[in-house]
């Protein structure tokens, strides 16, 4: 039955006044405004609806269901309310301004200023995290001098050409594209900027990435042709800056947050890795590399802090192992601390996807 089909007992109506009270948290405006509420069906005393997220990884999706819940239960003569969740990731309006990667809804950045931040092992667990939510994933290591997103995710083989286009190869539910798959692991690539240019284009036109909520690409450091490049190629939703605490690499935070201003680029946040260290053993915490200088560049560049990355051997071990630490169980894993941010980066899309 409909939305608006006629029903005896419970007033169709006054739930769906109900739930025009119920605030989007992160969006603003309401749930039926936003024509958020879907499938609404009124049997007896029980009514069933489902909520229609921007994202499977929405960050705010208890809040939303608490208040919807208790807003209907006080419509006279309900009794019972289930609630139910889907989503529709949507891209961000004016992207196709530019040639879009057919069938790919947001092109995220993962960068940072400097290498050594552990940006490839947050592009790969943030990437996975999005996938467990249920959004569909893809994953490309522009990382052309430093390919390790085969090692980090065990993916092995190499692409086929099928129809003209490149078939990505698969792992963790992610459709995954490196130029590490090309080559052997002991083989440099010894190019030259313009022939790397061109080897992006290829991997983000003439792959075959299908239909995808997120394509996630882990940049290489710094601010170089491979940035510039796909600044200018393909409209990107965002860039996220991966940091350490310490001063050193928080001041290339800072270049590499204008340099994505002067191309246009919304800034989705900044993520501190290495945040902190707990010792599995007996707990304690020690700031190794300080602590929260993220978060203080951030309020200070005026961009929003995505969150932060405790350091850990379970981390570093799992990524070795092609066993990304956020499908590990394992507690000192800190899979939790990867998809808090992957919500938190989920929320900022979809707030960006208002611009």
């Amino acid at each position: 039955m409909g939305i608006f089909g006629r029903r005896d007992g419970v007033n169709e109506a006054a739930v769906m006044a109900a739930l025009g009270t119920v605030q989007e948290p992160e969006l603003g405006g309401d749930l039926v405004s936003r024509k958020m509420i879907k499938d609404l069906v009124i049997e007896g005393g029980q009514v069933m609806f489902t909520v229609e997220l921007t994202t499977p990884a929405c960050p705010l999706k208890d809040e939303i269901e608490t208040e919807s819940r208790a807003a209907v239960l006080q419509v006279k003569g309900v009794t019972e309310v289930t609630v139910k969740f889907s989503s529709n990731v949507r891209a961000r309006p004016g992207l196709f301004d530019k040639a879009g990667i057919p069938g790919v809804k947001n092109v995220v950045a993962i960068a940072s200023g400097k290498g050594g931040v552990g940006k490839s092992t947050v592009a790969v667990n943030t990437a996975i995290a999005l996938a467990q939510y249920g959004a569909r994933v893809g994953l490309l290591d522009a990382d052309v001098y430093g390919p390790s997103a085969p090692l980090m995710t065990g993916a092995l083989g190499q692409p086929v050409p099928v129809n003209g286009k490149l078939q990505p190869l698969e792992a963790y539910d992610l459709k995954i594209m490196s130029v590490g798959f090309m080559v052997a692991p002991d083989q440099p690539i010894i190019w030259r900027g313009p022939m790397v240019s061109s080897l992006l284009r290829q991997f983000l036109y003439e792959v075959n990435w299908g239909e995808l909520d997120y394509l996630i690409i882990d940049l290489p450091p710094g601010t170089g042709d491979i940035q510039l490049t796909l600044a200018q190629a393909i409209p990107l939703t965002g860039a996220v800056i991966v940091t350490t605490p310490q001063d050193v690499a928080l001041s290339d935070v800072v270049r590499g947050i204008e340099m994505f201003r002067k191309l246009n680029v919304p800034i989705l946040g900044v993520i501190e890795n290495m945040s902190y260290f707990a010792c599995p053993h007996c707990g304690e915490r020690s700031e190794i590399f300080s602590h929260g200088g993220g978060e203080r560049t951030s309020t200070r560049m005026d961009v929003p802090f995505l969150g932060e990355i405790p350091l850990s051997i379970a981390i570093r071990s799992g990524g070795d192992a092609g066993q990304p630490a956020v499908t590990s169980e394992a507690p000192e894993a800190q899979a939790e601390a990867f998809r808090a941010v992957a919500r938190t980066l989920a929320g900022r899309i979809s707030v960006e996807g208002l611009a």
